[in-house]
Protein backbone atom coordinates (compact mmCIF):
# COMPACT_ATOMS: atom_id res chain seq x y z
CA UNK A 1 0.00 0.00 0.00
CA UNK A 2 2.60 2.29 1.11
CA UNK A 3 4.50 1.47 -2.59
CA UNK A 4 1.24 1.83 -4.11
CA UNK A 5 1.07 5.47 -2.64
CA UNK A 6 4.29 6.92 -3.58
CA UNK A 7 3.14 5.41 -7.03
CA UNK A 8 0.23 7.14 -7.36
CA UNK A 9 1.81 10.74 -5.74
CA UNK A 10 4.87 10.54 -8.43
CA UNK A 11 2.18 9.97 -11.09
CA UNK A 12 0.32 13.20 -9.75
CA UNK A 13 3.38 15.22 -9.51
CA UNK A 14 4.50 14.54 -12.65
CA UNK A 15 1.20 14.94 -14.55
CA UNK A 16 1.03 17.93 -12.90
CA UNK A 17 4.55 19.16 -13.76
CA UNK A 18 3.72 18.79 -17.41
CA UNK A 19 0.47 20.61 -17.32
CA UNK A 20 2.56 23.04 -15.85
CA UNK A 21 5.06 23.03 -18.56
CA UNK A 22 2.48 22.94 -21.46
CA UNK A 23 0.45 25.95 -19.42
CA UNK A 24 3.96 27.73 -19.27
CA UNK A 25 4.39 27.35 -23.37
CA UNK A 26 0.85 27.97 -24.62
CA UNK A 27 0.49 31.18 -23.06
CA UNK A 28 2.78 33.11 -25.18
CA UNK A 29 1.25 31.79 -28.13
CA UNK A 30 -1.81 32.32 -27.40
CA UNK A 31 -1.16 36.17 -26.45
CA UNK A 32 0.77 36.62 -29.41
CA UNK A 33 -2.62 35.27 -31.84
CA UNK A 34 -4.86 37.21 -29.82
CA UNK A 35 -2.47 40.21 -29.97
CA UNK A 36 -2.15 39.72 -33.90
CA UNK A 37 -5.76 40.28 -34.35
CA UNK A 38 -6.29 43.36 -31.89
CA UNK A 39 -7.28 46.56 -33.22
CA UNK A 40 -3.97 48.53 -33.12
CA UNK A 41 -5.40 51.53 -31.31
CA UNK A 42 -6.17 48.95 -28.33
CA UNK A 43 -2.81 46.56 -28.45
CA UNK A 44 -1.11 50.03 -28.27
CA UNK A 45 -2.57 51.26 -24.97
CA UNK A 46 -3.09 47.87 -23.31
CA UNK A 47 -1.61 44.32 -22.75
CA UNK A 48 -3.37 40.97 -24.45
CA UNK A 49 -5.01 39.94 -21.60
CA UNK A 50 -7.14 43.27 -21.41
CA UNK A 51 -8.54 41.96 -25.16
CA UNK A 52 -11.92 40.85 -23.96
CA UNK A 53 -12.74 43.58 -21.12
CA UNK A 54 -13.82 47.27 -22.03
CA UNK A 55 -10.26 49.84 -21.96
CA UNK A 56 -10.26 53.75 -21.47
CA UNK A 57 -7.99 55.07 -24.78
CA UNK A 58 -6.70 58.69 -24.69
CA UNK A 59 -7.22 59.38 -28.47
CA UNK A 60 -7.22 62.54 -30.61
CA UNK A 61 -8.27 62.79 -34.31
CA UNK A 62 -9.63 65.72 -36.57
CA UNK A 63 -12.78 66.69 -37.63
CA UNK A 64 -14.30 66.84 -41.41
CA UNK A 65 -13.02 68.84 -43.76
CA UNK A 66 -14.12 72.45 -43.70
CA UNK A 67 -15.26 72.09 -47.17
CA UNK A 68 -18.11 69.87 -45.67
CA UNK A 69 -19.42 72.90 -43.48
CA UNK A 70 -23.25 73.39 -43.57
CA UNK A 71 -25.28 76.63 -42.54
CA UNK A 72 -27.93 76.21 -39.72
CA UNK A 73 -29.48 79.44 -39.66
CA UNK A 74 -26.72 82.15 -39.06
CA UNK A 75 -24.19 79.18 -37.90
CA UNK A 76 -21.78 77.24 -40.04
CA UNK A 77 -21.32 74.13 -38.70
CA UNK A 78 -18.89 71.08 -39.00
CA UNK A 79 -20.76 67.50 -37.64
CA UNK A 80 -19.17 63.85 -37.34
CA UNK A 81 -18.96 61.02 -35.20
CA UNK A 82 -15.37 60.44 -33.61
CA UNK A 83 -15.69 56.71 -33.72
CA UNK A 84 -17.40 56.70 -37.67
CA UNK A 85 -19.62 54.13 -36.61
CA UNK A 86 -18.08 51.80 -34.29
CA UNK A 87 -19.16 51.07 -30.51
CA UNK A 88 -17.48 53.34 -27.81
CA UNK A 89 -18.34 55.80 -25.06
CA UNK A 90 -17.16 59.62 -24.68
CA UNK A 91 -16.25 60.41 -21.21
CA UNK A 92 -14.07 63.74 -21.42
CA UNK A 93 -13.03 65.82 -24.85
CA UNK A 94 -11.13 68.56 -25.42
CA UNK A 95 -9.55 70.91 -28.01
CA UNK A 96 -5.95 71.60 -26.65
CA UNK A 97 -3.14 68.86 -26.21
CA UNK A 98 -2.81 70.76 -22.63
CA UNK A 99 -5.58 70.35 -21.98
CA UNK A 100 -7.42 66.73 -23.39
CA UNK A 101 -10.03 66.55 -21.07
CA UNK A 102 -11.12 69.74 -20.24
CA UNK A 103 -15.09 69.08 -21.00
CA UNK A 104 -17.31 66.45 -19.90
CA UNK A 105 -19.04 64.47 -22.48
CA UNK A 106 -22.13 66.80 -23.74
CA UNK A 107 -21.15 70.09 -22.61
CA UNK A 108 -20.17 72.53 -24.66
CA UNK A 109 -16.25 73.82 -24.83
CA UNK A 110 -16.24 77.44 -25.74
CA UNK A 111 -13.51 78.08 -28.57
CA UNK A 112 -12.15 81.77 -29.76
CA UNK A 113 -14.06 83.60 -32.42
CA UNK A 114 -17.28 82.58 -30.50
CA UNK A 115 -17.00 79.08 -32.01
CA UNK A 116 -17.93 76.48 -29.50
CA UNK A 117 -17.17 72.64 -29.54
CA UNK A 118 -20.00 69.66 -28.37
CA UNK A 119 -19.09 65.73 -28.02
CA UNK A 120 -21.46 63.31 -26.42
CA UNK A 121 -21.23 60.04 -25.44
CA UNK A 122 -22.22 58.42 -28.13
CA UNK A 123 -18.63 59.73 -30.44
CA UNK A 124 -20.93 62.83 -32.07
CA UNK A 125 -19.57 66.11 -32.36
CA UNK A 126 -20.22 69.81 -33.96
CA UNK A 127 -18.12 72.82 -34.24
CA UNK A 128 -20.46 76.08 -34.65
CA UNK A 129 -18.98 79.47 -35.53
CA UNK A 130 -20.78 82.73 -36.46
CA UNK A 131 -18.29 82.89 -39.76
CA UNK A 132 -17.35 80.30 -42.12
CA UNK A 133 -15.04 78.14 -41.24
CA UNK A 134 -11.34 78.52 -43.05
CA UNK A 135 -8.57 76.32 -44.05
CA UNK A 136 -7.94 73.34 -45.77
CA UNK A 137 -7.76 70.45 -42.28
CA UNK A 138 -10.12 69.82 -39.69
CA UNK A 139 -9.81 71.03 -36.18
CA UNK A 140 -8.27 68.68 -33.58
CA UNK A 141 -10.45 67.10 -30.99
CA UNK A 142 -8.81 65.56 -27.99
CA UNK A 143 -10.78 62.63 -26.10
CA UNK A 144 -11.00 59.95 -23.82
CA UNK A 145 -13.26 56.94 -24.16
CA UNK A 146 -14.21 53.53 -23.12
CA UNK A 147 -14.20 51.44 -26.27
CA UNK A 148 -15.21 48.00 -26.23
CA UNK A 149 -13.08 45.03 -27.40
CA UNK A 150 -12.17 45.39 -31.24
CA UNK A 151 -10.71 42.34 -33.10
CA UNK A 152 -9.62 42.38 -36.69
CA UNK A 153 -8.35 40.46 -39.84
CA UNK A 154 -6.84 43.93 -41.31
CA UNK A 155 -3.28 43.12 -39.58
CA UNK A 156 -2.99 40.10 -42.14
CA UNK A 157 -4.13 41.08 -44.77
CA UNK A 158 -1.59 44.69 -44.50
CA UNK A 159 1.49 42.25 -44.08
CA UNK A 160 0.29 39.56 -46.32
CA UNK A 161 0.19 42.46 -48.87
CA UNK A 162 1.77 45.21 -48.40
CA UNK A 163 4.22 44.33 -46.13
CA UNK A 164 5.48 41.56 -48.57
CA UNK A 165 5.29 38.75 -46.44
CA UNK A 166 3.19 36.93 -48.45
CA UNK A 167 5.83 36.50 -50.86
CA UNK A 168 8.68 35.63 -48.23
CA UNK A 169 6.21 33.03 -47.22
CA UNK A 170 5.96 30.93 -50.52
CA UNK A 171 9.83 31.87 -50.53
CA UNK A 172 9.91 29.99 -47.11
CA UNK A 173 8.23 26.93 -48.15
CA UNK A 174 10.46 26.64 -51.57
CA UNK A 175 13.31 26.63 -49.44
CA UNK A 176 12.17 24.46 -46.36
CA UNK A 177 10.47 21.66 -48.08
CA UNK A 178 13.21 20.26 -50.36
CA UNK A 179 15.45 21.03 -47.96
CA UNK A 180 13.58 18.70 -45.26
CA UNK A 181 12.94 16.04 -48.42
CA UNK A 182 16.40 15.50 -49.72
CA UNK A 183 18.40 14.97 -46.54
CA UNK A 184 15.57 11.97 -45.37
CA UNK A 185 16.01 10.39 -49.04
CA UNK A 186 19.81 10.17 -48.44
CA UNK A 187 19.88 9.43 -44.50
CA UNK A 188 17.73 6.90 -45.21
CA UNK A 189 19.71 5.20 -48.01
CA UNK A 190 22.73 5.37 -45.75
CA UNK A 191 21.15 4.47 -42.66
CA UNK A 192 20.48 1.38 -44.11
CA UNK A 193 24.06 0.73 -45.65
CA UNK A 194 25.57 1.40 -42.27
CA UNK A 195 22.87 -0.68 -40.40
CA UNK A 196 22.48 -4.39 -42.68
CA UNK A 197 25.20 -4.15 -45.17
CA UNK A 198 28.51 -5.53 -44.76
CA UNK A 199 31.24 -3.70 -45.90
CA UNK A 200 35.05 -2.51 -45.33
CA UNK A 201 35.40 0.67 -43.34
CA UNK A 202 31.76 0.65 -42.47
CA UNK A 203 32.70 1.25 -38.27
CA UNK A 204 35.17 4.17 -39.49
CA UNK A 205 31.49 6.23 -41.47
CA UNK A 206 29.53 5.61 -38.63
CA UNK A 207 32.28 7.12 -36.02
CA UNK A 208 32.70 9.61 -38.63
CA UNK A 209 28.95 10.23 -38.25
CA UNK A 210 28.74 10.51 -34.72
CA UNK A 211 31.99 13.55 -34.97
CA UNK A 212 30.02 15.25 -37.13
CA UNK A 213 27.41 15.90 -34.95
CA UNK A 214 29.26 18.45 -32.79
CA UNK A 215 31.06 19.95 -35.65
CA UNK A 216 29.56 23.62 -35.66
CA UNK A 217 27.56 25.13 -38.51
CA UNK A 218 29.11 28.30 -38.41
CA UNK A 219 32.90 26.64 -38.71
CA UNK A 220 31.88 25.29 -42.20
CA UNK A 221 29.70 28.08 -43.65
CA UNK A 222 32.96 29.91 -45.50
CA UNK A 223 34.99 27.03 -46.91
CA UNK A 224 31.55 25.50 -47.86
CA UNK A 225 30.24 28.98 -49.67
CA UNK A 226 33.63 29.33 -51.46
CA UNK A 227 33.70 25.73 -52.69
CA UNK A 228 29.90 26.19 -53.76
CA UNK A 229 30.94 29.47 -55.61
CA UNK A 230 33.71 28.25 -57.19
CA UNK A 231 31.73 25.20 -58.81
CA UNK A 232 28.66 27.51 -59.99
CA UNK A 233 31.27 29.49 -61.79
CA UNK A 234 32.92 26.54 -63.33
CA UNK A 235 29.15 25.25 -64.63
CA UNK A 236 28.37 29.20 -65.18
CA UNK A 237 25.75 28.98 -62.67
CA UNK A 238 24.99 32.11 -60.57
CA UNK A 239 25.52 31.61 -56.76
CA UNK A 240 22.67 32.97 -55.00
CA UNK A 241 20.06 30.40 -55.85
CA UNK A 242 17.70 27.76 -54.15
CA UNK A 243 20.02 24.81 -55.09
CA UNK A 244 22.66 26.19 -52.95
CA UNK A 245 20.30 26.63 -49.79
CA UNK A 246 19.03 23.24 -50.46
CA UNK A 247 22.51 21.17 -50.67
CA UNK A 248 23.66 23.33 -47.49
CA UNK A 249 21.04 22.30 -45.10
CA UNK A 250 21.40 18.95 -46.73
CA UNK A 251 24.66 18.46 -45.59
CA UNK A 252 24.04 20.39 -42.33
CA UNK A 253 20.91 17.85 -41.55
CA UNK A 254 22.68 14.89 -42.41
CA UNK A 255 24.83 13.47 -39.99
CA UNK A 256 21.65 13.96 -37.61
CA UNK A 257 19.66 12.46 -39.60
CA UNK A 258 21.77 8.89 -40.30
CA UNK A 259 22.76 9.11 -36.81
CA UNK A 260 18.67 8.69 -35.56
CA UNK A 261 18.09 6.80 -39.29
CA UNK A 262 20.82 4.22 -38.53
CA UNK A 263 20.09 3.42 -34.72
CA UNK A 264 16.44 3.03 -35.58
CA UNK A 265 16.93 0.80 -38.67
CA UNK A 266 19.48 -1.32 -36.81
CA UNK A 267 16.93 -2.11 -33.60
CA UNK A 268 14.54 -3.75 -36.36
CA UNK A 269 14.06 -7.44 -35.92
CA UNK A 270 16.50 -9.20 -37.58
CA UNK A 271 14.66 -12.01 -38.69
CA UNK A 272 12.33 -10.30 -40.58
CA UNK A 273 15.14 -9.34 -42.98
CA UNK A 274 16.99 -12.48 -43.19
CA UNK A 275 13.58 -14.02 -44.16
CA UNK A 276 13.21 -11.47 -46.80
CA UNK A 277 17.01 -12.56 -48.02
CA UNK A 278 16.21 -16.58 -48.11
CA UNK A 279 13.27 -15.50 -49.96
CA UNK A 280 15.54 -13.64 -52.83
CA UNK A 281 14.45 -10.13 -52.03
CA UNK A 282 17.59 -7.91 -52.60
CA UNK A 283 18.55 -4.72 -50.54
CA UNK A 284 16.49 -2.17 -52.45
CA UNK A 285 13.34 -4.56 -51.96
CA UNK A 286 14.35 -4.91 -48.00
CA UNK A 287 14.69 -1.25 -47.72
CA UNK A 288 11.38 -0.15 -49.64
CA UNK A 289 9.11 -2.86 -48.82
CA UNK A 290 10.15 -3.61 -45.16
CA UNK A 291 12.25 -1.09 -43.88
CA UNK A 292 10.93 2.22 -45.06
CA UNK A 293 7.66 1.66 -43.74
CA UNK A 294 8.80 0.22 -40.35
CA UNK A 295 10.63 3.18 -39.88
CA UNK A 296 8.59 5.37 -40.44
CA UNK A 297 8.44 7.16 -36.69
CA UNK A 298 11.85 7.96 -36.82
CA UNK A 299 11.55 9.48 -40.30
CA UNK A 300 8.89 11.47 -39.33
CA UNK A 301 11.05 12.10 -35.68
CA UNK A 302 13.50 13.88 -38.06
CA UNK A 303 11.17 15.41 -40.41
CA UNK A 304 9.98 18.07 -37.63
CA UNK A 305 13.79 18.46 -36.52
CA UNK A 306 14.60 19.43 -39.93
CA UNK A 307 11.86 21.58 -40.59
CA UNK A 308 11.78 23.28 -38.01
CA UNK A 309 15.50 24.37 -38.26
CA UNK A 310 15.19 25.22 -41.81
CA UNK A 311 12.14 26.77 -41.03
CA UNK A 312 13.44 29.41 -38.68
CA UNK A 313 17.19 29.78 -40.04
CA UNK A 314 18.15 32.95 -40.94
CA UNK A 315 21.88 32.44 -41.20
CA UNK A 316 22.29 30.17 -43.96
CA UNK A 317 19.21 31.68 -45.80
CA UNK A 318 21.44 35.35 -45.56
CA UNK A 319 24.60 33.83 -46.63
CA UNK A 320 22.98 31.06 -49.73
CA UNK A 321 20.06 33.55 -50.90
CA UNK A 322 21.33 37.25 -49.74
CA UNK A 323 18.57 39.96 -49.26
CA UNK A 324 17.44 40.11 -52.23
CA UNK A 325 13.39 40.82 -51.78
CA UNK A 326 12.27 38.24 -54.63
CA UNK A 327 14.13 35.34 -52.38
CA UNK A 328 13.69 36.83 -48.68
CA UNK A 329 12.40 34.41 -46.43
CA UNK A 330 10.24 34.91 -43.36
CA UNK A 331 13.11 35.13 -40.83
CA UNK A 332 14.81 37.70 -42.80
CA UNK A 333 11.08 39.48 -43.65
CA UNK A 334 10.51 39.61 -39.59
CA UNK A 335 14.00 41.05 -39.15
CA UNK A 336 13.51 43.83 -41.67
CA UNK A 337 10.20 44.95 -40.30
CA UNK A 338 11.78 44.82 -36.67
CA UNK A 339 14.11 47.59 -38.30
CA UNK A 340 11.53 49.49 -40.49
CA UNK A 341 8.03 48.82 -37.88
CA UNK A 342 9.36 48.05 -34.71
CA UNK A 343 6.93 50.52 -33.82
CA UNK A 344 4.16 48.95 -35.07
CA UNK A 345 2.91 46.07 -32.49
CA UNK A 346 0.40 44.72 -34.94
CA UNK A 347 2.20 44.29 -37.68
CA UNK A 348 4.94 42.28 -35.87
CA UNK A 349 2.03 40.12 -33.92
CA UNK A 350 0.66 39.11 -36.81
CA UNK A 351 3.90 38.60 -38.61
CA UNK A 352 4.95 36.36 -36.13
CA UNK A 353 1.68 34.30 -35.98
CA UNK A 354 2.34 33.69 -39.51
CA UNK A 355 5.58 32.44 -38.99
CA UNK A 356 5.01 29.98 -36.43
CA UNK A 357 1.57 28.82 -37.91
CA UNK A 358 2.99 26.42 -40.39
CA UNK A 359 5.38 24.97 -38.01
CA UNK A 360 3.04 24.34 -34.98
CA UNK A 361 1.19 22.78 -37.89
CA UNK A 362 3.82 20.39 -38.76
CA UNK A 363 4.87 19.25 -35.12
CA UNK A 364 0.84 18.41 -34.01
CA UNK A 365 0.03 16.34 -37.21
CA UNK A 366 3.80 14.44 -36.38
CA UNK A 367 3.93 14.67 -32.94
CA UNK A 368 2.84 11.31 -31.53
CA UNK A 369 5.69 9.79 -33.69
CA UNK A 370 8.59 12.29 -32.37
CA UNK A 371 8.68 9.84 -28.98
CA UNK A 372 8.93 6.90 -30.27
CA UNK A 373 11.17 7.58 -32.65
CA UNK A 374 13.52 9.00 -30.99
CA UNK A 375 13.31 6.74 -28.00
CA UNK A 376 14.48 4.01 -30.71
CA UNK A 377 16.94 6.12 -32.52
CA UNK A 378 18.88 7.01 -29.45
CA UNK A 379 19.34 3.96 -26.68
CA UNK A 380 21.37 1.75 -29.26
Amino acid sequence: MITSSKRSLLTYLVHATVLFLVVIWTIPTAGLFISSIRDKDQLSVSGWWTALSTSEQQLVTRANDPSKQIQVGDKFVIQGNLFEGAPGAVTFFGFSSLEPAAFTAGSVAALRNDQTLQVMENGDYEFSSPTEWKGSRGQRIFYSAEVPPRFTLDNYREVLGTEGLGKSFLNSLTVTIPATIIPILVAAFAAYALAWMRFPGRALLVAAVVGLLVVPLQMSLIPLLKSYNLIGDFFGVGSKTYVGIWLAHTGFGLPLAIYLLRNYIAGLPREIIESARVDGASDFDIFRKIVLPLSFPALASFAIFQFLWVWNDLLIAMVFLGNNADQLVLTGQLRELLGSRGGNWEILTASAFITIIVPLCVFFSLQRFLVRGLLAGSVK
